[in-house]
C-alpha cells in the first residue's frame, strides 16, 4: 500500500491477515472442521474462534484499554468502560465457507464514542483488502473507491441477504423482495453482508439491503460506504442502523429510491432521549402504515403497505451504561 495509513487502521490490516490466513488453511480440508451450532441454520466452526481469537489478541496486544464486541465471545475480552470499541466478525459467511463457497470474509471496526471510524473487510479468498479511516477516504488494496452513478432504480443492481433464522418474518421479506424486485434491474444474495458492503462502496452494486444483521455485520462496512461516497441507515433513512437490525444502503440517488420502496417495511423502534438518572428509556414503534404517510407526503409512489398490522417486536433488555457500545 502506497497511502500512509492510520495507525489503529495498520492493526486492525494485520490482525484481519492473520484471521485470514487461518481462514485458509482451513479451507484447504474442510471435511475434519468441528462444527456446532447457534441455532437452526445458524453455524459456527472451530476457525470462527480461531479466527476471532487472533484478531482479538493483535487489538488488545497493541490497544489493551480497547472494549472488545465480537461474534462469538461478546464483550467477553477487553476493557469494560473504554471508549473506543472494536467490533469483529471473524468470519462473515460462515455458511458459505462450509460449503466452499468463496463468499466470505473477516470484518473489523472501530468505535469511538459509538461512531464507527476505522474499517477493514478482508476477502481472504481473493486477497482483497477492502479499508477506511473516518475523513480519508475508501479503498481496495491500492484503488480508491467510489460508489456508481446509477440515478435510477429500474437500472440499478441490488444486493440483499435472505432471512434464515427460526423466527425471521419470511413473508415480510417476501413482500420487500418482491417489490424491489420489479423496481430494479437484477438482485443479487452472495451470502456475507460485509462483502456486500463493500461491492455497494466499489459500485459493484448500486444498493443493498437486508434485515436480522448484527453490529458486526455492518460496522466496517458502513464507514467503507460512506467515506466512498455512499448512504447507509435504517429503512426509514435514518442514521441509526447499527443496532436495529435492519439496513440499506445505496449511491445517494439509488438510496432515497430504496428508503421509499422499504420504509413501510421498518421494524426500527426508536429511544426518546433518557432522563438524567433514569435507568432505561421508554421506547416507541415506527409502524408500517406510519412509514408510508411520511413516504407518500413526500410526493413519492410507495406500493400499498401489507393488509396485515406490522408485527411487534420486544426490545431486549437495554445493557448497562458501562457495556453500552453507542
Amino acid at each position: 500500500m502506497s497511502q500512509a495509513l492510520h495507525p489503529m487502521l495498520n492493526i486492525a490490516i494485520k490482525a484481519a491477515r492473520a484471521a485470514g490466513s487461518i481462514i485458509n488453511r482451513a479451507a484447504l480440508d474442510l471435511e475434519v472442521l468441528k462444527i456446532g451450532s447457534k441455532g437452526p441454520n445458524d453455524y459456527v466452526t472451530e476457525v470462527d474462534r480461531a479466527a476471532e481469537h487472533a484478531i482479538i489478541q493483535i487489538l488488545l496486544e497493541a490497544y489493551p484499554g480497547h472494549a472488545i464486541l465480537a461474534e462469538e465471545s461478546g464483550r467477553e475480552h477487553g476493557a469494560k468502560h473504554s471508549e473506543y470499541t472494536w467490533i469483529i466478525d471473524p468470519l462473515d459467511g460462515t455458511t458459505n465457507f462450509l460449503h466452499g463457497f468463496p463468499v466470505y470474509a473477516v470484518s473489523i471496526g472501530l468505535a469511538y464514542r459509538g461512531q464507527v471510524q476505522q474499517g477493514v473487510v478482508y476477502d481472504p479468498t481473493r486477497n482483497d483488502l477492502f479499508f477506511a479511516s473516518k475523513g480519508r477516504g475508501a479503498f481496495l488494496n491500492d484503488r480508491r473507491l467510489r460508489v456508481s452513478r446509477r440515478t435510477r432504480i429500474a437500472d440499478a443492481l441490488i444486493g440483499t441477504g435472505f432471512p434464515f433464522r427460526k423466527g425471521d418474518n419470511f413473508k415480510r421479506y417476501v413482500k420487500m423482495f418482491e417489490e424491489v424486485m420489479q423496481s430494479c434491474a437484477g438482485l443479487r444474495r452472495p451470502g456475507a453482508a460485509a462483502l456486500d458492503l463493500c461491492y455497494v462502496a466499489a459500485g459493484y452494486y448500486d444498493g443493498f439491503f437486508e434485515t436480522g444483521l448484527n453490529p458486526w455485520d455492518v460496522a466496517a462496512g458502513s464507514l467503507i460506504i460512506t467515506e466512498a461516497g455512499g448512504l447507509i441507515g435504517n429503512f426509514t433513512g435514518e442514521a441509526d442502523f447499527l443496532n436495529q437490525r435492519e439496513v440499506v444502503a445505496g449511491n445517494p440517488k439509488v438510496y432515497g429510491q430504496l428508503v421509499q420502496i422499504l420504509a413501510p417495511y421498518t421494524r426500527v423502534i426508536k429511544e426518546e432521549p433518557a432522563q438524567a438518572g433514569a435507568a432505561s428509556a421508554p421506547q416507541a414503534e415506527v409502524d408500517a402504515t406510519q412509514a408510508l404517510v411520511d413516504a407518500v407526503a413526500q410526493g413519492d409512489a410507495v406500493a400499498a403497505a401489507p393488509k396485515k398490522p406490522p408485527m411487534r417486536i420486544r426490545r431486549a433488555a437495554a445493557p448497562k451504561s458501562d457495556d453500552a457500545l453507542m
